[in-house]
């Protein structure tokens, strides 16, 4: 992968640079645009409370956020508590614009807690475990997804009935290639940054132990949709890198980025310091893209090929599919002649599921015609020889691991959503479709609701349905 030749200020490039290559069922799809409201978007985590004990050290509470990005709000929860952030446990990260509703498990008192005031938040208190929970630890999350603005290719508005022909024209289309309610499990634009592919960027820097551009890329990096105050900090850092006028000149809202230039002021030569002023799960999300490139990459070959992603072939790793719908990857299965009917049988009743790579020191590689692609797709993505420690963070280093090619989706539902008449309404909507875009304000308005295993991405769902630019998600 040459990262010259794409234009990351272009959608279309941007999604070839991700691997977001392909589809699993030819249709013209029904256009618009995500996140016009926040409440269009809402996330409901679908887990089990931890074991309650009056005399646990640590408090349960759900946590609903509108339009707060996880990390930001859990270092504002920890600064009101007055604690560490590091005592705050939750089980996932969640998307920014939308309502969001998940359990956290929080290391402070219960009068802490309920004295915790944060605008646009609600904090229910469930009581006390001493239980934590870790990431993925719960068992799905529920969406409830408002796309409006419903439109052709040519830009001309669609009603509700042809949209909604079209969202099941699709699920049958994807049923008949993967199975009932599956499609391809591609690692959504969020965990690369949609507008602003940075991520896997910054985690290529990391992983070969340039920390320096690492940071000149966090900071410096531009994207598309910026306003002209995010861009000019952009264009000052890499034009100057001083980094007390770019903090005198950075938006408040780009907080991460500030914490780094405090950090390049206090010690300027210190480039590993000021990446770690960098939430930790931040930090780990970097690497986490650049495997997730790797995976993409490997998906799209295979749909390209014309492989199957539900039915393995010989050379494929295989690993059994659990209640949750996570797959148990420490019991991969080679498939070979004597087990390939087997496997197959396994795979179409949901018991296996055939998985992708996310490379790492220690990751295996599907062996015969799958094997071939995936090589190809770490070739392409430069990962081949890549060595995935990272000396200076320890924690960072990955062993990789295996991700399932195709998911399945359940409880689905569409209906037709009213056009709310109201000031809520995103920038981006009052101005209207720009060159380029796939929504007409006119076009018709649609309310999905589904369920999806963890790790799994609602939008790559959406995307499938909708096939609009990148940046409409």
């Amino acid at each position: 992968m040459a990262e010259a030749t794409f234009d990351l200020g272009n959608n279309e490039d941007i999604e070839r640079y991700l691997g977001l290559d392909g589809w699993a069922h030819d249709s013209p799809g029904i256009g618009g645009l995500l996140k016009v409201r926040i409440e269009d978007f809402r996330v409901e985590e679908v887990s089990s409370t931890p074991a309650l004990d009056k005399k646990g050290r640590f408090t349960v509470v759900r946590a609903t956020l509108h339009n707060w990005e996880t990390n930001r709000y859990l270092r504002r929860l920890a600064g009101a508590c007055g604690i560490s952030r590091k005592r705050i446990f939750s089980s996932g990260l969640k998307d920014k614009r939308a309502v969001t509703t998940q359990l956290l498990v929080i290391d402070a008192p219960r009068h802490k807690i309920e004295s915790v005031e944060i605008p646009d938040t609600e904090l229910e208190i469930l009581g006390r475990t001493h239980q934590k929970v870790g990431m993925s630890d719960h068992d799905g999350n529920r969406f409830t997804i408002t796309v409006r603005g419903c439109c052709d290719v040519d830009g001309s508005p669609l009603d509700a009935k042809e949209a909604m022909r079209r969202v099941f024209d699709i699920r049958e289309g994807m049923a008949e290639r993967l199975g009932d309610d599956a499609f391809p499990n591609w690692i959504g634009p969020q965990r690369f940054g949609a507008t602003r592919p940075v991520t896997p960027k910054v985690g290529r820097a990391v992983v070969q132990d340039d920390f320096e551009k690492a940071v000149d890329m966090y900071l410096g990096m531009p994207g598309t949709r910026m306003t002209d105050e995010v861009s000019a900090f952009r264009k000052m850092w890499m034009d100057t890198k001083d980094a007390e006028a770019c903090l005198e000149q950075a938006p408040d809202h780009l907080g991460y980025e500030k914490s780094i230039l405090r950090a390049l002021i206090e010690n300027p030569e210190n480039h590993v310091k000021a990446f770690r002023a960098l939430p930790p799960s931040l930090q780990l999300l970097t690497i986490h893209s650049l495997q997730s490139l790797a995976f993409n990459y490997s998906l799209a070959g295979r749909l390209a090929a014309g492989l199957d992603l539900l039915e393995p072939e010989l050379g494929d790793l295989v690993a059994p599919i659990q209640a949750s719908g996570r797959v148990d990857v420490s019991k991969l299965a080679l498939v070979t002649e004597t087990n390939l009917d087997r496997c197959k049988r396994n795979c179409r009743l949901g018991r296996l599921a055939v998985t992708g790579p996310l490379p790492g020191r220690d990751a295996s590689l599907a062996e015969g015609k799958p094997g071939e692609i995936e090589t190809k797709a770490l070739q392409s993505t430069e990962l081949d020889n890549i060595d995935w420690r990272v000396n200076k963070i320890p924690n960072l280093s990955t062993n990789g691991t295996r991700r399932p090619l195709s998911v399945v989706f359940q409880d689905f539902n569409v209906e037709e959503a009213t056009l709310l008449s109201d000031d809520s309404f995103s920038k981006r909507w009052e101005e209207g479709p720009n060159e380029g875009d796939r929504w007409h304000s006119d076009g018709a308005n649609l309310r999905l609701r589904f369920t999806l295993p963890p790790g799994t991405y609602a939008t790559v769902l959406m995307r499938e349905f909708m096939r609009s630019p990148l940046d409409h998600y």
